[in-house]
């Protein structure tokens, strides 16, 4: 069973960033990973990747030869991907064995949450090669600063959740940039555990862009409360404890947690609803270390 990260979200919300960083985290607690660059569109790679899509199909190709925009040549490269995904799968088998895989999205939102292409390529790799992923979806936290561009970050999140069926944890990004963008109208409490919305009715309100939507608003606001599905974790991803404390929490949605462990289904059952805290345990001299020496990205 092998264990990994599918990282999504919009352009500029720092999923190369993030992939960078974790690369660099990962093994400072005892994780060897594996970086899989499924982004044809990323040609300036801070991180060394085990698999690169370049290798299989390049957008400035298709771009070329197809005669298509930027967002058409995406969907057509992942179409292209899964019509050729034993090549992917034919790169990723001698890295199963002792390896946490990190897989790099393209930033086309409707790739995650309106077309099939990107979900078939994974459910694929899962059933085949017996992986255990979770979602993570990355959104700029600077979105918080407008209640407009919040709502929307909230059904972003949502219908990609939805269309994906897979463990999700939904992060803001560049924590540490939220207060160069405003002042916020809520404590961050509000935003990340997305609490009664109707609070930012009167935000929207005062907007002219967003006045004469305040019905489809507020509609769109009670779908998102009635689901109640989405909340958020922050990040700061030269933070150390920022980062190990997402690290545990993707650990503990998609299973890392109990790997390994012997316990009967109630020890199984108090793990599971009990704090993030399993770390310290299994790896406290790792985790000293990192405490210690984790460098800045």
């Amino acid at each position: 069973m092998v264990f990994g990260q599918v990282v999504i979200g919009p352009p500029g919300s720092g999923k190369t960033t993030y992939c960078n960083g974790m690369s660099q985290f990962l093994p400072l607690i005892g994780r060897k990973v594996a970086v899989i660059n499924l982004d044809p569109a990323n040609d300036s790679l801070p991180y060394d990747c085990a698999i690169n899509i370049e290798e299989l199909i390049k957008l400035s190709d298709v771009m070329a030869e197809h005669s298509l925009g930027p967002n058409g040549s995406l969907i057509y490269c992942m179409d292209y991907l899964e019509k050729n995904i034993d090549w992917l799968e034919s790169k990723l088998k001698p890295l199963l064995k002792g390896h946490y895989l990190l897989f790099d999205f393209p930033g086309q939102v409707e790739l995650f949450f309106l077309h099939e292409n990107a979900k078939r390529v994974i459910m694929k790799l899962m059933k085949d090669l017996n992986l255990r992923l979770t979602a993570v979806h990355l959104v700029d936290a600077h979105l918080c600063s407008d209640p407009g561009k919040y709502v929307s970050a909230l059904l972003l999140s949502l219908s990609t959740m939805l269309h994906l069926e897979l463990p999700h944890v939904n992060v803001l990004s560049k924590i540490d940039l939220i207060e160069s963008y405003g002042k916020l109208a809520f404590n961050l409490d509000f935003y990340t555990d997305v609490q009664d919305l109707s609070y930012l009715q009167h935000y929207l309100d005062q907007d002219p862009r967003s006045a004469k939507y305040k019905k489809l608003t507020k509609e769109l606001c009670e779908v998102i409360e009635d689901y109640s599905l989405v909340n958020f974790t922050t990040l700061d991803i030269q933070d150390k404890v920022s980062v190990g404390n997402l690290v545990k929490l993707i650990d503990k949605s998609n299973g890392y947690i109990f790997a390994g462990i012997e316990a009967s289904a109630i020890e199984f059952s108090k793990i599971a609803v009990g704090p993030v805290d399993w770390d310290y345990y299994r790896y406290p001299f790792f985790y000293l270390d990192v405490l210690s020496s984790y460098m800045d990205f």
